[in-house]
């Protein structure tokens, strides 16, 4: 059901209070704790996921033929199609650990919430600097040895056709390097609730995510990182019910993931 205007406020409305609120608590406790519990903020952004979906009614089921666990010591990235904003507090979740987003620098200059997401531990990333996004790899590894289950949206953005995009090699990359292992995921029906670049929500839309099999990013080199990169681009295919890859879209040398 396409959403009213009043309900359209309301959701935008909501929306922006609890990303505030949240954004709030972690300046504050930053400003006078110096830091705050892993677990802490882990529940936060759980808290705000629900108020997110809660807001338009969502629904969703979970596969996870594999029952994917997070080992302690291991490295994880995830690696999801990305089709809609609902993504990011669909993954937040349905996936396991303590989940961060690699996400562009841009969101990180926004006045605060761009402190806000520095402080929660998201990592960003420079699109356009490719001797800057070397180094923002490197720290997205380091955090990854410090527990972070790190989110990367291979395709960079958001999909505006709803089929898979170009995967690019950063995040290929950085779990060669890491000798991390990645968890394929395909969401089917998000960019239903709300589609790119558009305010026309839809209540009680259906989502499925689909969790596939780990891949083990140690078994390759760099200089098989192509062969990673169209391993995972077909895994993430096959979970969102899509027929076949668009061709010439296996990726590109950007360091952006």
């Amino acid at each position: 059901m396409r959403a009213n205007i009043l309900q359209c406020i309301w959701i935008m409305v909501k929306s922006i209070y609890v990303t505030l609120r949240i954004t709030f608590i972690v300046l504050y406790r930053m400003a006078f704790h110096g830091s705050y519990p892993r677990e802490y903020g882990d529940a936060l952004l759980k808290w705000w996921s629900n108020q997110l979906l809660d807001v338009v009614k969502v629904t969703y089921d979970l596969h996870d033929p594999h029952g994917v666990r997070i080992m302690p010591g291991e490295r994880y990235i995830i690696m999801s199609n990305h089709r809609s904003h609902y993504d990011i507090p669909l993954i937040i979740l349905n996936l396991p650990g303590s989940i961060r987003m690699l996400t562009k620098r841009e969101l990180f200059k926004v006045p605060i919430w761009g402190p806000g997401l520095t402080a929660g531990g998201f990592i960003a990333i420079d699109r356009k600097n490719l001797e800057q996004a070397k180094l923002d790899l490197m720290h997205a590894r380091q955090q990854m040895e410090l527990g972070t289950v790190l989110w990367i949206a291979p395709e960079g953005t958001r999909s505006r056709t709803g089929r898979i995009g170009t995967f690019k090699k950063g995040g290929f990359i950085l779990a060669i390097q890491a000798g991390a292992k990645i968890i394929p995921v395909g969401i089917k029906g998000s960019d239903k609730v709300l589609k790119p670049k558009t305010w026309d929500f839809y209540l009680g839309q259906n989502v499925q995510i689909n969790i596939g099999a780990l891949i083990d990013a140690s078994d390759y080199s760099l200089d098989q990182k192509d062969e990673l990169l169209k391993r995972v681009r077909h895994e993430i295919v096959k979970l969102c019910g899509e027929e076949e890859p668009e061709p010439g879209n296996e990726g590109n040398d950007q360091a952006d993931p």
